[in-house]
């Protein structure tokens, strides 16, 4: 028996009026910046995506008052699941709706907050399902360039060991002030987090306290508060001179101007404070190793990617997936890091991948071991190994901020629904899911970068004391060891236990 409501019943909306109209099988394209939220699928007790969601429907009369928070109800299916604090640009979520009157975009929009936007929607065959007809998706990850260079943010145990020899390393100071606990150095990014969020509340003075709060933690501050007006402040906007949008032979440039905005309305003092720790940051990058992602670089890093690319096992790029479990072979149809962005002075690769469906972590994971493959922490045939069923090898797990869903294909049904239906694709809202991605998601990942150095600090980590397996050589390999895991700097990850 079927769990749905009848198709002509009326509507009881939130205000409590009664209309009578009939519900619609529509897919929903949308898009949202994930700081803030605990991932896309709805879970008791925590703030996501499809939770927000799922209410603004109801408050905009798209759900009946018996329907509310029964999603089986309205058949509610979505097309992919993202992790705690990952973005998308082409999310799209199906159900049986009460889209009329006209305007339902716009209800929907006024319910939810501005780093979630829909852009529209497109009646589907009564059939339709966003997550069993999607036939591929494709995620971008953006990893700043340094990361890339082997001798950049190097681990803490390298530095020491090179201690007194004539290739002596120096010490990544702006990220042990972050809370790495380097030698001679002491820091809590956790404590001077809190301190600079009273800070900020009392209305501090200091310039080290303004210096110190910087860009990343007003947006997450104000996001986290669902403030819907604060990022509309750091919208990328050409005639303020903030960030400008190019796009040259496949290379997309956000290029800084001259004059940056005050963030979130703060003092032509904050902005000179700010435009200083920019010409710093310059500076640093200048007097850097001179590495660049040249021609050469490039080649050798898409060569490592397109070791993933196909029909593999990656039980070792999930979690609590046995090798044996037929889930655990993913289709990968393609992985691309040709393309480079510059967010606010900052250069990144961005890494496309695509493939029919992902585990939990499993993109993070692929591009944790081949940031370490590049930095010659790890053989480049590790990847191979790591993709057979009979081999255990614990996998770093890059850092969540950087990935985002870029879009959703439904190839299969368009084909086969091309004369009766709309086709279910993003290319009407290309132009929306640009300017949602350059406004909300490239300058969170840029700015928590500058500001807390998330990739910078998992690079100290990414070590053969915390992964032992990155040093297996051809013919070597884990089978049976057992693994415990840990809490690192807030990312879970799993420890080699070594048993007498």
């Amino acid at each position: 028996m079927s769990t749905t409501t009848s198709d002509d019943e009326g509507c009881t909306t939130a205000e409590g009026s009664k209309v009578r109209y009939k519900r619609r099988k529509v897919a929903i394209f949308f898009a949202y910046c994930g700081v803030g939220y605990q991932g896309m699928q709805k879970n008791p007790g925590a703030k996501t995506i499809e939770g927000e969601l799922e209410e603004a429907l109801y408050v905009s009369g798209a759900v009946p008052e018996q329907d509310r928070g029964l999603s089986k109800r309205y058949d509610w299916a979505r097309s992919a699941r993202t992790d705690k604090g990952v973005s998308a640009v082409g999310q799209v979520v199906s159900g049986r709706f009460y889209i009329d009157p006209p305007g339902f975009v716009d209800r929907l929009n006024s319910n939810l907050p501005s780093q979630i936007r829909i852009f529209g929607f497109k009646r589907v065959t009564a059939s339709f399902s966003a997550k069993k007809f999607c036939d591929r998706r494709r995620y971008v990850y953006l990893i700043p360039v340094f990361a890339l260079d082997p001798c950049c943010h190097r681990d803490r145990e390298t530095v020491l060991a090179s201690l007194g020899s004539e290739n002596e390393l120096v010490k990544c100071l702006p990220c042990s002030e972050r809370g790495r606990k380097v030698e001679g150095v002491v820091g809590n990014s956790k404590r001077n987090l809190e301190l600079e969020a009273v800070d900020v509340e009392n209305g501090s003075s200091n310039k080290n306290d303004v210096v110190d709060s910087g860009v990343t933690k007003d947006v997450e501050v104000s996001l986290s508060k669902g403030d819907d007006n604060h990022l509309n402040k750091e919208s990328i906007n050409d005639n303020e001179g903030k960030v400008s949008v190019e796009e040259v032979n496949s290379k997309t440039v956000v290029s800084d101007q001259d004059e940056v905005a005050p963030i979130n309305g703060g003092s032509e003092n904050n902005l000179g404070i700010l435009e200083e720790e920019k010409v710093n940051r310059e500076d640093t990058a200048a007097n850097g190793s001179g590495f660049c992602y040249g021609e050469k670089e490039r080649e050798r890093f898409n060569n490592i990617l397109k070791c993933y690319v196909g029909t593999h096992n990656f039980h070792n790029f999930t979690t609590r997936i046995k090798p044996e479990d037929p889930s655990a072979k993913r289709f990968i149809i393609s992985f691309d890091a040709s393309t480079t962005v510059v967010v606010e002075g900052m250069e990144f690769v961005k890494c496309e991948i695509v493939g029919q469906s992902f585990m939990l972590h499993q993109i993070r994971k692929m591009m944790g071991l081949a940031v370490a493959i590049m930095r010659n922490c790890a053989p480049e045939s590790l990847i191979e190994k790591a993709l057979q069923k009979d081999v255990s090898i614990t996998v770093p797990t890059a850092p969540e901020v950087g990935l985002y869903l870029d879009e959703c294909f439904f190839t299969s049904y368009n084909q086969k629904w091309k004369d009766t239906h709309e086709e279910v694709s993003m290319k009407a809202y290309e132009k929306e899911a640009e300017d949602f991605k350059m406004q909300y998601i490239y300058p969170h990942i840029a700015s928590t970068e500058y500001k807390e150095g998330t990739v910078g600090l998992w690079l100290h980590s990414l070590n053969h004391r915390n992964y032992p397996d990155l040093r297996i050589l051809d013919g070597e390999g884990v089978t049976n060891d057992k693994k415990v895991e840990v809490d690192m700097n807030d990312k879970k990850t799993e420890i080699e236990v070594v048993t007498e």
